[in-house]
């Protein structure tokens, strides 16, 4: 990754799997970097190796993600990078009577309220900085259905229509705004459906894969932009189909639905 020396970066969920992957690849381009994560201990750890700044928190806390920025800009001068990575599995259908609403309201403040607080949070200081860029790290789920899983897919499918507007608004300033969408990894959040995949043979992708497509993202992603990856396939953007106008082709105002 080319511009990163001096640069600091925050990546949340970063003590481990695909988090602590982007964290090394931002040490080793010259970054300096905080390690945010619920685990404090892991980010402690993951801090020392790189010569980080370790700090911990929940993402669905809407102070923790404010005062992570202040810390960054306090201990490393600015902020120029920020890997909202944190993310939770659904592990429940959703689909009944059945639904576990706590987990539900978890699994929505991690994969989508966690977003936008990083965003509001992030942007004052990238402006700041002179531009900067936003990598949220959706899922394919986000791109299409997750049957097993309606909420996760609900979830990123949210996360991923936050990126495309926020990215378009925000690009007049310098500041991108990404999603990046892995297929299944193998990570923590896959629990126990590691081994249904590996035993029916589908192919994983690693973290350090998933941290080789953040490093393409970075270098050449546009604003608004959802990158997939797959085993085997190089990341790229997903073409998004253009949505149908009104007959007379008048585009709509750029409005705030419920403003007064």
């Amino acid at each position: 990754m080319v511009g990163l020396a001096g640069k600091a970066a925050l990546v949340t969920g970063g003590a481990g799997g695909i988090g602590a992957a982007c964290v090394r690849r931002l040490a080793r381009a010259g970054a300096r970097v905080a390690v945010l994560d619920l685990d404090e201990a892991g980010a402690h750890r993951l801090a020392a190796e790189i010569d980080g700044l370790p700090l911990a928190g929940d993402v669905t806390d809407p102070a923790t993600l404010p005062a992570a920025v202040a810390r960054v800009e306090q201990e490393l001068g600015r902020l120029d990078v920020v890997h909202l990575n944190a993310g939770l599995g659904g592990a429940q259908q959703g689909l009944d009577d059945s639904l576990d609403v706590a987990s539900y309201r978890r699994l929505m403040g991690v994969n989508v309220d966690h977003v936008v607080f990083g965003v509001c949070a992030a942007v004052p200081a990238l402006r700041r900085a002179g531009g900067g860029t936003i990598v949220v790290t959706a899922s394919l789920a986000g791109l299409g259905p997750m049957p097993a899983d309606a909420l996760y897919t609900a979830s990123k499918h949210a996360a991923i229509g936050y990126v495309r507007a926020a990215g378009e608004a925000l690009a007049e300033e310098g500041i991108r705004v990404v999603a990046l969408c892995p297929g299944y990894s193998d990570t923590a959040l896959l629990g126990g459906a590691r081994e249904q995949l590996t035993d029916a043979g589908y192919p994983l992708l690693s973290p350090e894969q998933v941290a080789d497509a953040f490093e393409a993202v970075l270098e050449h992603a546009e604003p608004g932009s959802a990158w997939v990856l797959q085993d085997g396939r190089e990341p790229g953007p997903y073409k998004f189909r253009g949505l149908p106008g009104p007959a007379s082709g008048q585009r709509p105002p750029d409005v705030r639905l419920g403003a007064r």
